[in-house]
């Protein structure tokens, strides 16, 4: 019997039985786990965040999702008066610094906060009121 999985982006193809294949797969990705420890950040990935609310209409639109997840680049710009076309370039940065995230339903995308950009956005609410 042949199979294939994939672990640590390599694939691995073996021949032999189900069994066999599977203890090992499960072995291998158990050590993985294991093994895993958090890197932290180089200085241009931090710069890429920074980068990122480096604009104060970007700000606002991070503030803006953090109080209602999922809403379209139409909503955004009628939210903060502001042209459709300035405000889906400011979302294409903030989703390319890794603030926000797309999801996409039907035709609309719907912006929501990554896991970074709620952390920024605490950031800045602290350094807002102090």
């Amino acid at each position: 019997m042949r199979m294939s999985c994939m672990v640590g982006g390599m694939w691995y193809t073996a021949r032999m039985g189900a069994g066999l294949f599977y203890k090992r797969h499960r072995r291998r990705v158990e050590n993985s786990r294991e093994r895993h420890v958090s890197v932290p950040k180089t200085a241009k990935q931090m710069e890429r965040h920074v980068k990122g609310i480096a604009n104060h209409r970007r700000i606002d639109i991070l503030f803006l999702i953090a109080n209602e997840e999922g809403m379209s680049v139409e909503e955004i710009s009628e939210r903060l008066q502001c042209n459709f076309k300035t405000i889906s370039e400011h979302t294409r940065r903030l989703v390319h610094a890794g603030l926000i995230d797309k999801k996409y339903k039907g035709r609309t995308v719907l912006q929501s906060l990554s896991p970074y950009g709620k952390i920024f956005v605490s950031f800045l609410t602290t350094f807002q009121h102090s």
